[in-house]
């Protein structure tokens, strides 16, 4: 489980198809000697293998088709900036929200402005155009995971969305190097899946007696 607290950038050093699978380098220096071979790292919020790559500085990770076909990875060119973050240790802090890294779609950048243009510390608007298959999940003030990074949704404008960026995220994550029309990975709130699951069944099927006791009625 990742929290969508992105620790470092990584960069892209290679994307190779092979005969079994498309394979993915990445330098990352700032994670050296924290994983080990079979490691899950997020990657742009994406959840990964970490496999031998020559040295501690640096992995690599096997796209299997599933992954190919629902995310932005293989769309990444060499020097890519990308968000990575390591799996989060039971029983620490949840800082963000409950990130699974199994991107359900992949959205567009809209646009990503400055509230405060002359000020060097601005705050950023971002908006995301999203497929309709994840917009039931998606909801103002509800968390939403782009390309990994743990964020509320300020706004719901049909299938567009609309998020507040601090200055941090914008400095320590891959937004400062996205431009208009580039791809993201989404991951919607895993919560918001199970309540809308739940909502879609009569309610004869899961609101019994023995459900209202177990949760506290």
């Amino acid at each position: 489980m990742f929290t969508g607290l992105i620790e470092t950038t990584g960069t892209v050093l290679s994307l190779q198809p092979t005969e079994g699978a498309t394979r993915l380098t990445i330098a990352a220096p700032q994670l050296a000697g924290r994983w080990k071979v079979g490691d899950s790292i997020a990657v742009n919020g994406v959840c990964l293998t970490a496999l031998v790559a020559g040295d501690e500085a640096r992995f690599a990770a096997d796209l299997a088709d599933e992954t190919i076909r629902r995310t932005t990875l293989t769309s990444l060119q060499p020097g890519a900036p990308i968000n990575l973050e390591l799996p989060t240790p039971a029983g620490s802090p949840l800082g963000g929200h409950v990130v699974q890294g199994h991107v359900d779609a992949t959205g567009k950048l809209v646009s990503l402005v400055p509230l405060h243009p002359d000020h060097e510390h601005t705050d950023w608007r971002m908006t995301i155009e999203i497929p309709v298959a994840i917009s039931p999940y998606i909801v103002p003030q509800g968390s939403i995971t782009i390309d990994g990074i743990s964020l509320t949704v300020a706004k719901v404008d049909g299938l567009q969305i609309e998020i507040a960026v601090i200055p941090h995220t914008y400095k320590a994550t891959n937004l400062h190097s996205l431009v208009a029309g580039a791809p993201v990975n989404l991951e919607t709130d895993v919560l918001s899946k199970y309540a809308a699951q739940q909502a879609s069944h009569p309610a004869k099927d899961w609101l019994t007696v023995d459900y209202l006791i177990a949760n506290g009625y």
